[in-house]
């Protein structure tokens, strides 16, 4: 069930459940607009604090965003272990492989990033214990976010390799999704498979997405973005393959591997612009070789998926007024 199948009180009881019982009533009186609120952050003897409409604050004693840390609500560590132990179901164990990467998906689709002492086993992440600090960013789809980019990666059937640029908290997992939607969803919509690593595109809880991702989208949950993109090309016949966050020499080598096979490449990326990217020795290879049709910038905090410019590969910009 998504944000405009759920009423907004059955939403936020929803989300109430998950912290500890003294903190509820806290969130219950809170009067805010759950569409702007983004994340809630626990630390352990520190103020409960939320980012609200892109500005952090803290929550009062009597349910108040507040901008007095005296008046805060101070967490506790059995607030924490009791929240944690909701957010589980009572079974850490369950959730081992999303907390070693340092978060889990909850109902809703939300995330929940958890901090405290590392367990490594051969130099590797094992798990984490004594968790101290979550913060949980709340999931939100914004259904038509992306109508204004996509005449400009897509034509007809025709769907552009799209690189989308943006800073951090600028829309860019929002657009994305959104893009994904419509290119499954449409009347002639083709079949596209998702890389979700850190489960923020679909949302998946116990293998089912929690966001409209479109109904020909095959979803790989928590799998790291190289070795899925070659799993889905190898399985799933994808004519568009979607990825957030790329980066590394491993993504290099599996996009041009995507875009050799004759598959389509959606991906997003941290930066301010082209030349932000030029300035990265890994991303640089990107822009030099072309290997995107189209790149999206975003900027600006006003709404999410504001697009600053649409550039084609060799920097024009189409972006119509």
């Amino acid at each position: 069930m998504d944000e405009t199948t759920m009423t907004m009180d059955a939403k936020k009881a929803q989300l109430c459940r998950i912290f500890a019982a003294s903190l509820r009533p806290f969130f219950e009186q809170m009067r805010c607009d759950l569409h702007r609120l983004q994340e809630i952050r626990l630390r352990v003897n520190g103020p409960l604090m939320v980012v609200y409409d892109h500005r952090e604050t803290f929550v009062s004693r009597h349910g108040r965003l507040s901008g007095d840390e005296a008046d805060a609500v101070i967490v506790t560590l059995d607030e924490i272990r009791e929240t944690m132990a909701y957010i589980s179901d009572y079974s850490l164990y369950a959730y081992e492989d999303e907390i070693r990467q340092g978060f889990i998906t909850i109902q809703g689709g939300h995330r929940v990033g958890i901090a405290g002492k590392i367990v490594l086993e051969d130099g590797k992440i094992k798990n984490i214990k004594y968790i101290s600090f979550i913060n949980i960013r709340l999931a939100h789809q914004i259904p038509g976010c992306a109508d204004r980019v996509m005449p400009y990666i897509k034509s007809g059937k025709a769907i552009y390799h799209t690189l989308i640029i943006s800073p951090p908290r600028c829309g860019k997992t929002t657009i994305l999704r959104d893009i994904i939607r419509q290119i499954s969803s449409s009347p002639d919509g083709i079949n596209v498979g998702v890389v979700d690593e850190r489960s923020e595109i679909a949302a998946c809880y116990m293998g089912v997405p929690q966001n409209d991702v479109g109904i020909r989208t095959d979803v790989l949950d928590c799998c790291p973005k190289a070795e899925g993109m070659l799993m889905l090309i190898r399985s799933m016949s994808p004519q568009v393959i979607a990825v957030d966050e790329v980066g590394s020499r491993q993504d290099l080598k599996a996009i041009e591997y995507v875009i050799n096979c004759g598959c389509k490449l959606i991906a997003t990326v941290h930066g301010s612009s082209v030349d932000d990217l030029r300035s990265r020795p890994v991303l640089r290879r990107l822009v030099q070789e072309r290997l995107f049709e189209r790149y999206v910038v975003l900027g600006g905090l006003s709404a999410a998926g504001s697009i600053g410019a649409v550039f084609d590969a060799f920097g024009s910009n189409l972006l119509r007024p």
